[in-house]
């Protein structure tokens, strides 16, 4: 949804970035800023830093940089309307509702209520397990060694003896059967008229990224059939579009997800510390959940269990994971079946050791291919040469094809240039990739002039947000159209614009921008790192230089668009006057 941005800045404004962080980091106020330890990456010295008076954040260590609402967005992953709600309710704000058509208003009341059908079924499911009758379940779960605390934190359940008291429950709360039925928390027959596929076993609620139940896997007590059975497909739960788990994993802070297969594998991966363990509902791992654990990291471990399926379960979530744009690593579960007997039999260290040992995906691809053939034949061997060259050209880069095909030849023994004449010739055949042009040796790649035309401008807005009153002295030298990068360009509108009034923060363009993305881009250049340097002298300096080099690349910008702009003329006989003033101006930062 759109909201206006008065509203947007109200709530910014009502919500001091201080006391916002404080609650997921521990600050400690030092000089003008407020400091502590990274939330977006691992670190044991604080280089994350506060600016109460500029009210943003910025990490010396990750660059990660904001203000509230973004502060909000990349901490709970939220969209920024998601960060605005949030913040909203904070404040005690009141947003205005959307405007829906009856159809949405009947769609969206519709999905609201299935939430509330399946909240109710899964507190029933909670308080059986509780109960006398969830005797069994509690044993079983007992059995697998889960702490009281984790039966809370997962809301694990029993579905009793009979399929008709969950529906008799819901039906005494108020839900109608169409709505149970929807939910797929019971089907109908002739015979038995409304009654619960879940009964006698151990519930899971399966919860969406907000915490909120959108569905159940049941597992069954003793030696029924099928040993775990999920909730249908219904309008709220989608098994492709979701991972058990993730409620909880997207706020890990680990720097990766591991994905496991069963639900008894999360939750062993979280007791023992490991909260960024999720799993797939009931189905192979699917491109749609590739995407969905995009948006939280691009590093993926894959947990599967040792045996043939687990391998070939493992060789196809590679290749998933791959066309996501992810990197992807296997952990070595042996001598163990998957990660709950490990995590019983080794405990954490050991398998935080196999996290630290996870082998490249590549790699692993490679050695089950090897397991495939004989190499003390030298027709076999000769075969798995070709299955790798088969597999580097999979490969779109050249330098990443290049440097696997070097570390693939150092490990099986193969001659470098021979398995690259094999790579090109299989490239060349099938059009799957270019030969590889190698880097000469000791060659720089080269920084473009447009590098330190964009850090100027960088340096200039970072200077003005700190020091504003700056601005009067040069606004008559400079202006948003020097600025030569589209969001630089938009970015100094909005700042001078805002520098023109009093009290102004420019904390608060960062939110005026709808992409998350351009969020991110304009709180960096607020955050740039000015030159360290302690006289006065030195400091106006460097201040007059790269006002220069801004004012500098403008002219070069508009000259080379003569004839293509009709505004550039006008731009360039401006910049050159005010180039040759600039040079012989004192501007002083007093």
């Amino acid at each position: 949804m759109y909201y206006a941005e008065e509203l947007v800045e109200e709530i910014r404004l009502k919500n001091d970035i201080v006391g916002v962080v404080s609650g997921y980091v521990k600050l400690q106020k030092k000089g003008g800023n407020y400091w502590g330890c990274c939330p977006f990456h691992n670190e044991k010295t604080p280089s994350f830093a506060v600016s109460e008076s500029r009210q943003m954040y910025h990490c010396f260590g990750c660059g990660v940089s904001g203000n509230v609402y973004t502060f909000v967005m990349q901490y709970e992953n939220y969209s920024f309307p998601e960060a605005v709600r949030m913040l909203a309710q904070r404040a005690g704000v009141n947003l205005p509702e959307a405007e829906q058509s009856a159809e949405e208003k009947k769609r969206a009341g519709r999905r609201a209520r299935l939430l509330e059908v399946n909240r109710e079924a899964a507190k029933f499911f909670y308080f059986q397990l509780r109960s006398p009758h969830g005797e069994t379940g509690m044993k079983y779960l007992q059995r697998r060694e889960l702490t009281p605390e984790t039966i809370h934190r997962f809301g694990l359940g029993y579905a009793g003896k009979s399929g008709y008291a969950l529906v008799e429950y819901l039906r005494s709360k108020g839900f109608e059967d169409e709505l149970i039925r929807e939910a797929g928390l019971a089907t109908h027959s002739e015979k038995h008229g409304l009654s619960s596929q879940f009964w006698n076993r151990v519930m899971f609620p399966i919860q969406d990224i907000n915490h909120r139940v959108i569905g159940f896997g049941g597992r069954v007590m003793g030696d029924g059939e099928p040993k775990y059975l999920n909730s249908p497909e219904t309008p709220i739960f989608d098994k492709r579009r979701n991972l058990y788990g993730l409620n909880f994993a997207r706020t890990a802070r680990s720097g990766n997800i591991i994905l496991c297969e069963g639900y008894m594998d999360v939750i062993a991966m979280h007791q023992a510390g490991f909260t960024q363990a999720v799993a797939s509902l009931g189905t192979a791992f699917t491109p749609e959940q590739a995407i969905l654990i995009r948006r939280y990291t691009d590093n993926v471990l894959l947990a599967y269990d040792s045996d043939g399926a687990g391998v070939k379960a493992a060789l196809r979530g590679i290749g998933i994971l791959r066309d996501a744009g992810l990197v992807g690593k296997v952990i070595n579960m042996k001598p163990y079946k998957d990660p709950d007997e490990f995590m019983k039999n080794l405990g954490r260290d050991a398998f935080q050791e196999r996290i630290d040992q996870a082998e490249n995906s590549f790699f692993f691809e490679i050695r089950m291919l090897s397991e495939q053939y004989d190499m003390g034949d030298p027709e076999q061997k000769t075969r798995f040469h070709r299955e790798i060259a088969r597999k580097l050209c999979e490969f779109s880069e050249d330098v990443e094809r290049e440097n696997y095909l070097q570390a693939v030849a150092e490990k099986y023994f193969i001659g470098v240039d021979n398995l690259r004449k094999l790579v090109i010739s299989y490239a060349a055949a099938g059009g799957t990739a270019r030969p590889m042009e190698r880097p000469k040796p000791g060659v720089a790649p080269k920084k473009a002039p447009e590098d330190n035309i964009r850090r100027s401008q960088k340096l200039l807005l970072t200077w003005l947000a700190d020091e504003p009153g700056v601005y009067e002295k040069i606004k008559q030298y400079v202006s948003p159209e020097d600025f030569t990068e589209e969001l630089y360009r938009r970015v100094a509108e909005k700042l001078f614009a805002g520098l023109e009034q009093d009290g102004f923060q420019a904390a608060g363009i960062i939110s005026t921008f709808e992409d998350e993305e351009e969020q991110r881009q304009a709180a960096e250049l607020f955050n740039t790192t000015l030159p360290n340097l302690e006289t006065r002298q030195e400091r106006e300096k460097a201040f007059h230089d790269i006002l220069l080099a801004v004012k500098r690349g403008s002219y070069e910008y508009y000259t080379a668009r003569l004839g293509v702009d009709v505004n550039a003329l006008t731009k360039v006989v401006e910049g050159k006057k005010a180039l040759e003033t600039l040079a012989k101006t004192h501007i002083s930062l007093d």
